[in-house]
């Protein structure tokens, strides 16, 4: 079992940038994969980024060359760097892990969550 907790959200305009943090409970993490979901009011769930134990990324086409997933071993975090924010990357951003490999964006097979933490781009 690993806790996640989310941090570094915020308003921000257009054309900037934010990092967020996810900072697990245990090392156990590392053998996850990683992976950041947004959902905006009204709106499904949606996958962002991942990152698996081989530190392969993967992204969804709207967010390719603008957010960036890593992860800091020693300090049991990954981050989601996002730059030239759009007013429509406004949403709550959740940390999501699961065991094995990354195969696609479904939440469904996501076993621990984090709390989530407010973008807001204006």
């Amino acid at each position: 079992h690993v806790q996640l907790v989310e941090s570094g959200g915020g308003a921000v305009q257009a054309g900037g940038s934010l990092n967020l943090s996810c900072t697990a409970s245990s090392n156990e993490y590392r053998t996850y994969c990683m992976a950041w979901f947004r959902q905006a009011p009204g709106k499904e769930r949606e996958g962002v980024a991942a990152i698996d134990s081989e530190r392969r990324t993967s992204y969804a086409d709207s967010v390719k060359g603008r957010f960036t997933i890593s992860q800091d071993n020693a300090k049991n975090t990954v981050y989601l760097q996002m730059d030239s924010l759009m007013p429509e990357d406004s949403a709550v951003y959740f940390c999501a892990a699961k065991s094995g490999w990354f195969y696609n964006f479904d939440d469904t097979v996501y076993t621990f969550w984090g709390q989530g933490t407010q973008v807001t781009v204006s």
